[in-house]
């Protein structure tokens, strides 16, 4: 368990005050010349000592990603952007980051943009996340006060803004070109990469995107030193993780963990258990809704982190944990992410824009069971036709739900068909 001590949300429940007075008593804006005075080579080597993976969803290393930016200018300027369009179904902390801590985001920012050359950083943010948008521009405003950023920021002779932005809300724009497609004014549709964003991205100039969570915590990695944060967890699985629990729990929470905690533990100790007791316990899905459904008997030993979960067929992704217990109608669960995936693909690649409607239908007659047992199959072979050929990996968070089903739950949809057709012949 994490102690208290190593803690970077120190006000993830919004017990003390979000304003710059009360963050910087709680260690924020400390010293941020001094880190900026470094230099940025340094900056950037310490955050790949801490091993720090992307905590969007996709876990790839964030030092890494900082490093693609040109080191010199060709003229046009570099750009940062956070991704804060939080859509993945049973995703939710990142909004509680943004309304109890923002000073966290904002100086992960100014750090983050300086060691990659940017002008600003564009917060893009879920439209429906209102609050959460007036407490960041309430921020903003106090470190602009504060000459925290903008002209000069924190003395350090580098010049930086911050915008919000808001977006219409759209899942798809949760993936970065989609996300810098909308930032432009434009249709939030993925683009054909290469290029990547960081040679074109928002209006054609070299553009960062991160997720919320993956800045936030970058000026305390940088303080305290990479070494600290990467001593924490496990070997490529380093740091701490916020994790969002849901579902069929006593008390469903946000938490800071350490990577690498086991699942059991995680809802035990801090979601009050499953409700109706362990033994209760059907399946969870592991990191928001895109990952596969993982039962029980995988869950009594799982740890929560990017490896560990991959060896189980399932991933991290954002590391919301839905949990659900025996009341759960499975079948009808998976096909209401179906019903999702469907509604929001953006329609561009042909795999993904007809074969999530098609899955749906096919799932929804699963419920049922008004079904062949060979169209399980039939489905199967679809998923796999999607995964991996689609533009933006929409396609494959809609394909792997129902995989992760019929890997582990085949015989509650087939004792369905044949109850179905039972009926029937009566």
């Amino acid at each position: 368990m994490l102690a208290d001590k190593d803690r970077i949300f120190t006000n993830l429940y919004g017990f003390e005050s979000p304003g710059i007075d009360a963050a910087m008593k709680r260690g924020d804006w400390d010293g941020t010349k001094d880190i900026i005075a470094k230099g940025k080579d340094w900056i950037i080597g310490e955050m790949k000592e801490s091993g720090l993976r992307g905590r969007g969803g996709a876990g790839f290393p964030t030092g890494l990603k900082w490093s693609f930016m040109p080191k010199e200018t060709d003229g046009r300027p570099s750009y940062l952007v956070i991704n804060a369009d939080e859509g993945e179904p049973g995703t939710c902390k990142d909004r509680d980051l943004m309304r109890h801590d923002p000073h966290k985001l904002i100086e992960g920012c100014l750090i983050a943009g300086f060691a990659m050359n940017a002008v600003a950083a564009y917060i893009y943010i879920r439209g429906e996340f209102f609050r959460e948008a007036e407490a960041l521009e309430r921020a903003i405003k106090e470190a602009y006060d504060k000459g925290f950023i903008g002209k000069n920021a924190c003395g350090s002779g580098y010049d930086f803004d911050v915008y919000v932005h808001r977006g219409a809300g759209a899942y798809i724009c949760g993936e970065e070109t989609a996300l810098i497609e909308s930032l432009e004014g434009k249709k939030g549709q993925p683009r054909l990469k290469p290029p990547f964003p960081a040679n074109v991205g928002v209006w054609g100039c070299p553009t960062t995107v991160n997720n919320v969570e993956s800045i936030a915590v970058a000026p305390t990695i940088l303080r305290r030193g990479g070494a600290w944060f990467a001593g924490l967890g496990r070997p490529n699985n380093t740091g701490t993780k916020v994790f969002s629990i849901s579902g069929h729990v006593n008390n469903p929470c946000n938490v800071e963990e350490e990577m690498g905690i086991p699942l059991k533990e995680l809802i035990e100790k801090h979601a009050g258990g499953v409700r109706g007791g362990w033994d209760n316990l059907l399946a969870v899905i592991p990191g928001g809704s895109s990952v596969p459904v993982l039962p029980k008997e995988i869950c009594d030993t799982v740890l929560m982190d990017f490896d560990s979960l991959r060896e189980v067929q399932s991933g991290l992704g954002t590391a919301a944990v839905i949990v659900m217990d025996k009341s759960t109608d499975i079948v009808k669960a998976i096909a209401r992410l179906s019903e999702f995936y469907k509604h929001e693909s953006c329609g561009q690649c042909t795999p993904c824009r007809e074969g999530t409607g098609w899955m749906w239908r096919v799932m929804e007659r699963l419920v049922e069971g008004k079904a062949d047992k060979s169209e399980i199959d039939s489905l199967l072979d679809v998923t796999k036709q999607i995964e991996g050929h689609t533009i933006c990996a929409l396609g494959d968070a809609a394909a792997w739900p129902i995989q992760g089903l019929m890997r582990h739950f085949r015989h509650e949809v087939e004792a369905r068909i044949d109850a179905y057709h039972a009926k029937a012949a009566e």
